[in-house]
């Protein structure tokens, strides 16, 4: 079974966003982030890696990304 791969945006009441990647190994995490950032406006201040960062990925997965609003219309 493949891991759920999850993004987190986040705004908070100052316009700082928060950006979290979870379920993605090793480096891709940051090739992944780095489309998203571009999509936010390259607004990033500062990384933090987690332990997830540095585990070795299994497969070279196949992704498409599909951004959609979680605002209210």
């Amino acid at each position: 079974m493949a891991a759920v791969e999850e993004f987190e945006i986040t705004i908070d009441a100052k316009g700082k966003v928060h950006l979290s990647v979870r379920g993605v190994p090793g480096e891709t995490c940051l090739e992944i982030s780095a489309e998203l950032e571009a999509l936010l406006g390259n607004m990033l201040e500062d990384r933090h890696l987690t332990a997830e960062y540095y585990e070795k990925p299994l497969t070279a997965p196949v992704r498409e990304l599909k951004l959609k609003s979680m605002g209210k219309s």
